[in-house]
């Protein structure tokens, strides 16, 4: 018994300290730039500009106005940054409204990178932002209605810690406010990567991969494509869509099967890390987790529909392309 814990605990262990550092570095190099910057417009009344720009945006899935600007930061960057914005705003929002958020967040993040994936696995770029900002839009467009009309989810969202910004008005103050964020940054990247790592190692990756499966029949991915795009699903567009890129490169999976695999990705990847993550924010999980998936489920069905009575020169010319062309 002895021995079996202690192989337990160094499989869990084995390079996590080292991954945990890594991952918290990369973000710190993007978040320390950006705290700043938003502390400059703050500064010269930038924030309330941009709110009021991306207010009709935020009024039509029924958001206050600067929640365009974590939008915003999470759509350039990636979705640690856009929750280091958020924190800073110290919004009062209720589970809906966070819930809301948190459905734009998991669908339209770190665009620049992702959206990169795609075009090199032959997908189009408007193909992919339309895919992403419309069904992140369109999710939460649906979801204000429904929680609106019966009155769900109103009570105030409660997170894992609450930012409570220094009443001094000083640099100082305001750069040790920020010291403290982003070393409770850290604890939270520290705590969920060793979630995600006991997870694995219970094989909760591998029966979501079981439960997929059918779903994936179902849209019509080919055998070829499935566990790819379950690496996809359960880890991360650049994950999923490295291997589908390697896959296709070598001709093993069609053009229009790649464009359905990264068009489902594109809505419903990281299932794991990226619902913990927004989940710390008070987010409902049957909305972003379940409610994810039929959403995903229900558009791609949509779209492979279309795409069965589409000529493949059509398809060819404005959605997806071979690689090697």
């Amino acid at each position: 018994m002895n021995k079996r814990i202690s192989r337990w605990v160094g499989l869990l262990w084995n390079g996590l300290w080292k991954e945990i550092i890594d991952v918290t570095w990369t973000l710190y190099k993007i978040m320390i730039p950006i705290i700043i910057v938003i502390k400059v417009i703050e500064e010269f009344g930038g924030i309330e500009l941009l709110s009021n720009w991306l207010s009709p945006v935020m009024s039509l899935v029924g958001l206050p106005s600067e929640m365009g600007l974590v939008w915003a930061t999470t759509l350039v960057t990636n979705m640690y940054a856009g929750l280091v914005v958020f924190m800073s705003l110290d919004a009062n929002l209720t589970v809906a409204q966070v819930s809301i958020l948190g459905t734009l967040l998991l669908l339209a993040h770190s665009l620049p990178v992702e959206v990169a994936v795609a075009k090199k696995a032959g997908v189009g770029i408007v193909a992919t932002l339309v895919i992403r900002l419309g069904g992140g839009l369109l999710m939460g467009w649906i979801l204000h209605h429904i929680y609106q009309s019966g009155d769900l989810l109103n009570t105030t969202a409660q997170t894992v810690w609450k930012h409570t910004p220094t009443s001094d008005p000083s640099y100082i103050a305001w750069a040790l406010d920020q010291l403290q964020s982003l070393a409770m940054i850290f604890v939270v990247i520290a705590a969920l990567m060793t979630l995600l790592r006991l997870l694995k190692l219970l094989g909760i990756e591998k029966l979501m991969a079981i439960l997929l499966k059918p779903i994936l029949s179902v849209l019509g991915i080919s055998r070829e494509a499935t566990n790819l795009t379950i690496v996809g699903i359960t880890l991360g567009v650049s994950f999923g869509g490295g291997l589908l890129i390697n896959e296709a490169k070598r001709g093993h999976i069609s053009p229009r099967d790649i464009f359905v695999a990264m068009m489902l990705l594109n809505l419903l990847h990281s299932l794991i890390e990226d619902t913990l993550l927004i989940l710390l924010i008070g987010a409902d999980f049957m909305t972003i987790f379940w409610g994810r998936i039929a959403f995903a489920v229900v558009v791609i069905g949509i779209l492979v529909f279309a795409l069965k009575r589409m000529d493949e020169s059509t398809c060819r010319k404005y959605l997806y392309k071979k690689i090697s062309e």
